[in-house]
């Protein structure tokens, strides 16, 4: 099997996640994370869409991860973000972790809203 060395140029993958963190760009951050290519913020939730909304021009979708098992997300949360022309795609936060790495490794115009997982939720 050949391996293939991705380069993220100044962009910032997800390197890990655990119980209530994420590494990412080898910096760990605590909580609930909005991730963007450039830029990485703590997010309170459905309701915190302003951030989001800002990377409007600069992101296509957005992987929301709803943690460690796949939930809807709020209407309000999705119609706010589709209204600014954010697509929205709901998974598992593992899930949504290892899909943004993917396309942003595509050079694809992307983001996370990832909701921390825990021991709580095992």
């Amino acid at each position: 099997m050949k391996m293939v060395e991705i380069d993220y140029d100044a962009a910032k993958p997800i390197d890990s996640y655990g119980d209530g963190f994420f590494r990412v760009a080898g910096e760990v951050h605590r909580g609930h994370m909005l991730i963007f290519p450039d830029t990485v913020l703590p997010w309170a939730g459905y309701d915190d869409t302003a951030a989001i909304i800002a990377q409007a021009g600069n992101i296509d979708v957005l992987f929301v991860g709803t943690g460690r098992e796949i939930a809807h997300v709020p209407a309000p949360f999705r119609q706010a973000l589709e209204a600014a022309g954010i697509g929205v795609e709901q998974m598992a936060t593992p899930s949504a972790c290892r899909t943004y790495n993917v396309l942003l490794g595509e050079g694809r115009r992307t983001g996370a809203a990832l909701l921390a997982v825990g021991p709580s939720d095992a």
